[in-house]
């Protein structure tokens, strides 16, 4: 090198120390932002969900300019290695999210790994589209132009050293040490959190989303492995052995019946199940134990109640015992599918014979109507088993309560029919959605019926929610969502009602309009359902069958079974504070 090129080597060197391009740092950042950034925006301008993608797409991208901050000379093959691993990842979430209008997540997965090659070639054929495939050219070829700006970024080594440890701290120990210290999380559910505000970020939506898939998928497998060796229900008798029928279990979501016009409320929420409450048997007093859907249904679906939460592990569940009066068994569901909260409902799922997954967001803050399992309702009732039980999973009116109905579903935006205490803001917008929810849930409800009824079946439809929903219901709660430790009405009063056929009807001739107002707990479904279609066991109770004459009152339990505090008494449950009017 002669003396004119050192002392300009030298002089670089110096401009570059003494001035920093903020600038082209920022050109880098843009380009590592793009292969997640892109994704939420669209997420954020289409409402498909809220904020907290976007946020972890800003936070995780940062992360990437540490190689570069380190080798600056090599910025520009550093950023194109790391482009080169996020480019397929990012192309996949965005492909999935134009094909399904959903974020990727491990509940995809699941749904991958449970297909085999000729339904994944099906996949590919029937989603295949010429203008998704130039996308996806356009969208890399952005990437290309973003990572030809690429410049080297030259910093002190103090601002390297200050930038390195800001990035790791804000990303890593931070949130890591606010779980341990402040919220006294144990390091492993420490690291769960921070795995789940990076999932949403590339690459860990696929890494992080594929170890927990297989953390939950074992879980399921162990949990599935012990319901097997489960022995069936004694001496098992079907009233309807050989006969044709079809039998629909609907699950809803966070639906209170305090907020439906068809138990009284003011608003209209129900106008379809109002126009056919002469079809149907509408329970008034039917509440759930608990406020929660997995420890709900643990007893809803099984012998378990809050006496004997644990019967679930070790007696058939409801699914076990009408596969063993001889239905096929499906399931339907627009719930998440495989999380680690919704392993339990999963296990639930593949104890039938067929599965339809319909939600695959990685977040519930997700737009998913529930409108998606029409669909494969009428493609189960269309097929030719003789003897079907289906139980469809509804998100119903789960929080955030916005997601869960299309535009022309919000009819309820201002104070009429509004309680007082309700202040204007945020408290009146939570109330007018969860009404507009209630409404379009009621949509749902009505068309399966219709659904089923135009099947001309030997069969009934039975629609309950797992729990209710607390949404400013109480006057001075001001509280939205549900709190097992500070118990109101509203978490626990759902709905429940029965829907026959006409052949159904005329085969049982048995009036039950007597039972509608009787005081029941969810918990002991399992009994009713039986004693519903006509299935003796030595296991069944009569006492705890809603329908049976020989019902008796009991306390209605809720709580937690676990805690060492005391259950209560629903019925003492007498609200000190003002309650919405009906």
């Amino acid at each position: 090198m002669t003396t004119i090129q050192q002392a300009t080597s030298i002089n670089k060197v110096k401009t570059h120390t003494n001035k920093t391009d903020w600038v082209a740092l920022a050109w880098q950042y843009l380009f590592f932002w793009y292969f997640s950034g892109v994704i939420h925006l669209i997420i954020l301008a289409t409402g498909t969900a809220g904020f907290i993608g976007m946020r972890s797409a800003i936070l995780m991208s940062t992360l990437w300019l540490i190689p570069t901050i380190i080798f600056p000379n090599k910025s520009r093959a550093i950023a194109g290695v790391i482009g080169l691993i996020l480019l397929p990842f990012s192309l996949m979430s965005l492909g999935y999210l134009y094909i399904y209008h959903q974020e990727f997540s491990q509940s995809v997965l699941f749904i991958i790994f449970e297909s085999n090659a000729a339904e994944s070639s099906e996949y590919l054929s029937n989603y295949f589209s010429w203008a998704l495939l130039a996308g996806l050219i356009v969208y890399s070829a952005v990437a290309f132009y973003l990572w030809k700006r690429i410049k080297p970024v030259y910093l002190t080594s103090p601002l390297k050293v200050i930038l390195i440890v800001l990035i790791v701290s804000v990303l890593f120990a931070s949130p890591f040490l606010k779980n341990m210290l402040l919220k006294h999380r144990s390091f492993t559910d420490s690291a769960e959190k921070l795995a789940t505000a990076m999932e949403p970020a590339a690459p860990w939506q696929a890494v992080i989303g594929f170890i927990s898939y297989r953390n939950q998928l074992n879980n399921m497998q162990e949990l599935l492995a012990q319901n097997a060796k489960i022995a069936p229900l004694k001496n098992l008798k079907d009233d309807l052995a050989g006969q044709a029928s079809t039998l629909i279990l609907v699950i809803g979501e966070s639906t209170n019946r305090q907020r439906m016009s068809l138990y009284g409320y003011a608003r209209k929420t129900t106008p379809k199940l109002d126009a056919m409450k002469n079809e149907l048997l509408a329970y008034t007093d039917v509440v759930s134990p608990r406020p929660y859907t997995i420890e709900v249904l643990q007893q809803v679906l099984t012998f378990g109640d809050e006496e004997h939460p644990d019967l679930y592990l070790t007696q058939p569940s409801l699914i076990n015992m009408m596969k063993q009066a001889g239905y096929k068994t499906y399931w339907i569901t627009n719930q998440q599918t495989l999380t680690k909260r919704n392993t339990m409902l999963t296990t639930f799922s593949k104890q039938t014979d067929e599965q339809y997954y319909l939600n695959n967001n990685r977040s519930q803050d997700a737009r998913q109507y529930d409108n998606a399992v029409l669909a494969p309702f009428k493609q189960v009732l269309s097929q030719p088993a003789p003897r079907k039980f289906i139980i469809v999973h509804l998100l119903g009116t789960h929080m955030n309560y916005k997601y869960r109905y299309p535009e022309n579903f919000a009819k309820f935006s201002g104070r009429e029919g509004v309680p007082p205490w309700v202040q204007d803001g945020d408290e009146l917008d939570f109330y007018n959605s969860y009404d507009n929810a209630v409404l379009y849930n009621d949509e749902v409800i009505s068309d399966l019926i219709k659904t089923l009824s135009s099947t001309q079946p030997n069969g009934l439809l039975l629609y309950l929610s797992d729990h209710g929903e607390e949404v400013y219901d109480t006057k001075g709660l001001d509280f939205r969502g549900r709190n097992e430790t500070k118990p109101t009405q509203a978490m626990y009063t759902i709905p429940f009602m029965i829907w026959q056929s006409p052949l159904w009807k005329k085969q049982h001739r048995i009036d039950l309009t007597n039972t509608v107002n009787r005081p029941y707990s969810s918990s002991n479904l399992i009994h009713t359902w039986a004693d519903l279609i006509g299935l003796h066991f030595d296991e069944f109770d009569a006492r705890k069958s809603i329908v049976n004459n020989d019902f008796k009152e009991y306390v209605r339990l809720i709580g937690d079974p676990y805690s060492a505090k005391p259950l209560i008494d629903f019925n003492q449950l007498v609200p000190k504070l003002e309650t919405v009017k009906h």
